[in-house]
């Protein structure tokens, strides 16, 4: 091997040498993570989006009561939309356990648990059951993501909200979250065993006639 030769390395090029390639092994790594991270977050926002929430055939009878509640037109042009209220987004984890959870409503959708009106409506109480008890559960940060008791105007309020609001704000209903007293805030409230709609227990949600099943939004 010749003088010239063994100094420019016994014949490789300069991507052959350790410290050039290393380096570029390295960069290789991290451009295929970052197009990992940046798919994979791609495809968790796309299903957190209100237009595949109801692509599914299943969702179209709450979407339509949804659809005549505040939180989807108002005054303020302000939309809350499903993934709000039900991917609770504490944080990454939690947004993931959802994401995992939510698994078994797809295949509910392949094998037709809730494909009929008829079917949803038998469905519905245990459904909102379900989805109560998360919102507990996780103190309804869906709604708190939104709505702040600071932000609050209680004297604009209903006077029975305004004043269940401040005593929330102080902490002395630390017993009670908003889905408590706010159920059937986005859809129709399910029907009892003993026929009722919402069921004869249910507070009052800002003053009006939920317990009485008048409240659909």
């Amino acid at each position: 091997m010749s003088e010239t030769t063994r100094r420019a390395g016994g014949g490789r090029g300069a991507i052959g040498r350790p410290l050039v390639r290393y380096p570029l092994y390295a960069i290789a790594v991290v451009v295929v993570l970052l197009g990992i991270v940046g798919g994979f977050t791609t495809a968790v926002e796309a299903t957190n989006s209100l237009e595949f929430c109801t692509s599914c055939h299943d969702m179209n009878y709450n979407f339509e009561e949804y659809k005549k509640t505040v939180h989807y037109s108002n005054k303020s042009g302000v939309r809350a939309i499903c993934s709000d209220c039900h991917v609770p987004k504490r944080n990454w984890f939690s947004e993931m356990g959802r994401k995992f959870i939510a698994g078994k409503d797809v295949w509910g959708e392949i094998v037709g648990v809730i494909d009929t009106p008829e079917k949803f409506e038998a469905h519905r109480l245990v459904m909102a059951k379900r989805e109560w008890a998360r919102m507990k559960e996780s103190d309804s940060i869906g709604c708190r993501n939104c709505h702040a008791f600071e932000s609050m105007d209680a004297s604009a309020q209903d006077k029975l909200a305004g004043k269940k609001h401040l005593r929330a704000a102080k902490g002395e209903s630390s017993d009670k979250t908003c889905i408590d007293c706010h159920k059937g805030i986005a859809h129709k409230l399910p029907k009892t065993d003993g026929g009722g709609e919402g069921g004869n227990k249910l507070p009052k949600a800002d003053g009006e006639g939920a317990a009485e099943g008048k409240r659909e939004n």
